[in-house]
C-alpha cells in the first residue's frame, strides 16, 4: 500500500489544548511535543533522557523551532505529559494518520491489546492499550486505553467508531467475538474475521461438532474450500491447513451475527526435531468461504504481535516504562506509536530494521529531519 507523508506533526499538535495556565507558560506546547518526538525517535525512553538529548541538540532543533526559553526540564516534560488530555492526543494522532492513509482499501486491520507491565504503581493498574494496526502498511491507526484486559470489550467498539474502515477487513481475537462488535464493523462498511473460543461456548461447540462430523465423513460434507501453507526455517517446520465452510445452518444462532457468510477451522502444526505441537483454531467471518483468503487474513492478524507489540517491548522498551503521573504513560505510548509510524514511513527507505533506523536517526541530522518532515 502506498502512503503519503501527510500533515506535519507540528500542524497536528496545534489541535491539542494546552492544559497549563497561560500566565505560567514558558515553553510552547507544540514545540515541546516536537522535541519529545525527536528524542524518542533517536532512543530516549524517559523524560530525563528527553531533556538531556534535546539540550545537546539545541542548536540543531533551533533550525526548525524557536525554543525561545531553551529546553524544558524533565519535570516539565513529565508534568505536561501527565496533564495533556489523552483523548485529544489520540484524536490528533488519528487525524495525522488519516492524512497518511486517507483510505484503507482492502487493508487488514488487526485489533489487539497490550499491557505496559511496569506502568502501574503500587496502587494503580498497569496501562492496557488496545490498538488498531494496518497489517499491510505496518502502521498504527489508533488506540484506546483500558485499565484491564477484560475491558477490551468496551474499548474495541470505541476504537472502531473512530476509524475509517470502509472496504477493509477487521480481525480480532476471541475476546472481541461479540455480536455487537460484528454489527458495528458491518455498519462501518468493513468485513470481519473473528476468533471463536469458549467465551462464545455455544457457537464454539457447534463449530467443533460440525468439524468432528466433517472429519469422520468428509465425502458427505464435501462443500468446503481448503488451503495449506508450509514454512521451513532454522530446523522448524510449520504447517497450516485452513478449511472454510458456508453451512451456517449448523451453527448456534448464526442469525445473531450480522453479515455472517462463513466459518473456518485452522489446523496449525509445528515440528521441531521429533517434537510436534498441534493446535486447532476456530473463526467466523463475513467474507466468502474462501480458505486461501481467510488463511491469509488470519495470518495477517498476527503481524500485530511481531510488528507492533514485539517492537514496542524490545525496541522501545515499553514494558519497562515507569511514567505514572496521571496520563503520562498513556501519552508516552502514543508518542512511541508516532515514532514507529515515522520510521515505517521512511522516505529514504534505509536498509535495516527499526533499531538500525533509530541508530541512524541518532547520528544523522539530515536523516532525522527527513523522517520528521522538517525539511
Amino acid at each position: 500500500m502506498e502512503t503519503a507523508r501527510g500533515m506535519r506533526l507540528a500542524d497536528v499538535f496545534v489541535s491539542i489544548h494546552d492544559p497549563r495556565q497561560k500566565a505560567k507558560v514558558r515553553h510552547d506546547l507544540v514545540e515541546l511535543l516536537v522535541v519529545a518526538v525527536n528524542a524518542v525517535l533517536v532512543g530516549a525512553e524517559t523524560f530525563v533522557e528527553i531533556e538531556l538529548w534535546a539540550k545537546e541538540k539545541l542548536d540543531w532543533l533551533r533550525k526548525y523551532l524557536r525554543l525561545e526559553h531553551g529546553i524544558p526540564a524533565h519535570d516539565t516534560f513529565g508534568r505536561i505529559f501527565g496533564l495533556i488530555d489523552p483523548d485529544q492526543f489520540e484524536g490528533a494522532f488519528r487525524h495525522w494518520v488519516s492524512s497518511i492513509l486517507p483510505t484503507l482499501g482492502a487493508e487488514t486491520v488487526a485489533i489487539d491489546g497490550k499491557t505496559s507491565r511496569r506502568s502501574g504503581g503500587v496502587d494503580a493498574t498497569a496501562l492496557h492499550l488496545v490498538s488498531a494496526f494496518a497489517a499491510g502498511a505496518g502502521l498504527v491507526l489508533g488506540q484506546r486505553v483500558t485499565r484491564e484486559k477484560s475491558n477490551e470489550i468496551t474499548a474495541i467498539p470505541e476504537l472502531l467508531s473512530t476509524l475509517a474502515l470502509h472496504g477493509c477487513t477487521v480481525t480480532i481475537d476471541a475476546l472481541g467475538a461479540q455480536t455487537q462488535i460484528a454489527e458495528l464493523i458491518q455498519d462501518r462498511g468493513a468485513d470481519y474475521v473473528l476468533a471463536v473460543k469458549d467465551n462464545q461456548p455455544q457457537l464454539a461447540e457447534s463449530i467443533r461438532d460440525f468439524w468432528r462430523t466433517f472429519r469422520a465423513h468428509p465425502t458427505e460434507w464435501a462443500r468446503h474450500s481448503y488451503a495449506e501453507t508450509v514454512e521451513k526455517d532454522h530446523g522448524r517446520i510449520e504447517t497450516r491447513r485452513c478449511y472454510a465452510f458456508d453451512q451456517l445452518e449448523c451453527l448456534a444462532e448464526p442469525e445473531l451475527w450480522k453479515g455472517l457468510r462463513s466459518f473456518a477451522v485452522l489446523e496449525a502444526e509445528r515440528q521441531v526435531g521429533q517434537t510436534v505441537q498441534r493446535e486447532t483454531r476456530l473463526y467466523i467471518s463475513s467474507l466468502a468461504p474462501d480458505a486461501q483468503r481467510l488463511a491469509q487474513t488470519i495470518r495477517s492478524h498476527w503481524s500485530v504481535e511481531n510488528r507492533l507489540h514485539w517492537v514496542m517491548d524490545v525496541i522501545f522498551n515499553d514494558d519497562q516504562k515507569r511514567a505514572r503521573i496521571k496520563y503520562a504513560a498513556h501519552n508516552l505510548a502514543l508518542l512511541k506509536h508516532i515514532t514507529l509510524n515515522l520510521i515505517r514511513l521512511d522516505p529514504i527507505k534505509r536498509k535495516g530494521g527499526i533499531k538500525a533506523r533509530r541508530l541512524i536517526a541518532a547520528t544523522s541530522d539530515n536523516y532525522r529531519a527527513d523522517l520528521l518532515g522538517l525539511k
